[in-house]
Protein backbone atom coordinates (compact mmCIF):
# COMPACT_ATOMS: atom_id res chain seq x y z
CA UNK A 1 0.00 0.00 0.00
CA UNK A 2 1.12 3.04 -0.94
CA UNK A 3 0.87 6.20 1.79
CA UNK A 4 -0.06 9.70 0.43
CA UNK A 5 2.38 11.37 2.51
CA UNK A 6 5.26 10.14 0.03
CA UNK A 7 3.46 11.59 -2.55
CA UNK A 8 2.47 14.77 -1.26
CA UNK A 9 5.66 16.53 -1.56
CA UNK A 10 6.27 15.82 -5.01
CA UNK A 11 2.38 17.09 -5.94
CA UNK A 12 3.13 20.28 -3.91
CA UNK A 13 6.64 21.04 -5.12
CA UNK A 14 5.12 20.86 -8.97
CA UNK A 15 2.26 22.65 -8.09
CA UNK A 16 4.21 25.98 -6.71
CA UNK A 17 6.29 26.36 -9.84
CA UNK A 18 3.16 27.49 -12.22
CA UNK A 19 2.35 31.24 -12.34
CA UNK A 20 -0.56 32.46 -13.99
CA UNK A 21 -0.91 32.85 -17.70
CA UNK A 22 -1.82 36.24 -19.01
CA UNK A 23 -5.12 35.16 -20.06
CA UNK A 24 -6.04 34.25 -16.29
CA UNK A 25 -4.83 37.45 -15.10
CA UNK A 26 -7.57 39.24 -17.87
CA UNK A 27 -10.22 36.53 -16.82
CA UNK A 28 -9.61 37.46 -13.27
CA UNK A 29 -9.52 41.47 -13.88
CA UNK A 30 -12.92 41.11 -15.80
CA UNK A 31 -14.72 38.87 -13.26
CA UNK A 32 -13.50 41.73 -10.31
CA UNK A 33 -16.69 43.38 -10.39
CA UNK A 34 -18.58 40.20 -9.77
CA UNK A 35 -15.92 39.23 -6.86
CA UNK A 36 -16.09 42.59 -5.06
CA UNK A 37 -20.08 42.18 -5.43
CA UNK A 38 -20.18 39.09 -3.18
CA UNK A 39 -17.24 39.97 -0.89
CA UNK A 40 -19.88 42.93 0.08
CA UNK A 41 -22.87 40.45 0.03
CA UNK A 42 -20.84 38.17 2.61
CA UNK A 43 -19.82 41.28 4.67
CA UNK A 44 -23.64 42.23 5.00
CA UNK A 45 -24.71 38.47 5.98
CA UNK A 46 -21.81 38.68 8.43
CA UNK A 47 -23.11 41.46 9.99
CA UNK A 48 -26.13 39.84 10.40
CA UNK A 49 -25.61 36.28 12.41
CA UNK A 50 -24.71 37.20 15.62
CA UNK A 51 -27.79 39.24 16.40
CA UNK A 52 -31.24 40.22 14.42
CA UNK A 53 -31.52 41.44 11.67
CA UNK A 54 -33.24 45.34 11.24
CA UNK A 55 -34.44 47.09 8.87
CA UNK A 56 -31.20 48.84 7.73
CA UNK A 57 -29.43 45.26 7.84
CA UNK A 58 -31.97 43.95 5.54
CA UNK A 59 -31.66 46.88 2.99
CA UNK A 60 -27.71 46.50 3.37
CA UNK A 61 -28.09 42.47 2.04
CA UNK A 62 -31.02 43.06 -0.28
CA UNK A 63 -28.36 46.07 -2.17
CA UNK A 64 -25.46 43.78 -2.03
CA UNK A 65 -27.35 40.42 -3.60
CA UNK A 66 -28.51 43.39 -6.17
CA UNK A 67 -25.29 44.05 -6.64
CA UNK A 68 -24.43 40.49 -6.96
CA UNK A 69 -26.89 39.62 -9.82
CA UNK A 70 -26.22 43.28 -11.72
CA UNK A 71 -22.28 41.64 -11.69
CA UNK A 72 -23.45 38.65 -12.83
CA UNK A 73 -25.60 39.91 -15.66
CA UNK A 74 -22.52 42.53 -16.57
CA UNK A 75 -20.16 39.85 -16.83
CA UNK A 76 -22.62 37.24 -18.51
CA UNK A 77 -23.81 39.36 -21.51
CA UNK A 78 -19.70 40.79 -21.83
CA UNK A 79 -19.10 37.23 -22.13
CA UNK A 80 -21.93 36.81 -25.27
CA UNK A 81 -20.25 39.89 -27.07
CA UNK A 82 -16.74 38.27 -27.02
CA UNK A 83 -17.64 34.89 -28.29
CA UNK A 84 -20.07 36.23 -31.08
CA UNK A 85 -17.58 38.09 -32.21
CA UNK A 86 -19.44 40.99 -32.68
CA UNK A 87 -20.85 40.35 -35.87
CA UNK A 88 -24.44 41.33 -35.67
Amino acid sequence: MKTIVALQAVVTASSLDFEPSAAELDAIDREMPLIRAEVELLDAQIMTIDRPANELDSRRVRRARNRVLAARRDLTNRAGTVQSGGAA
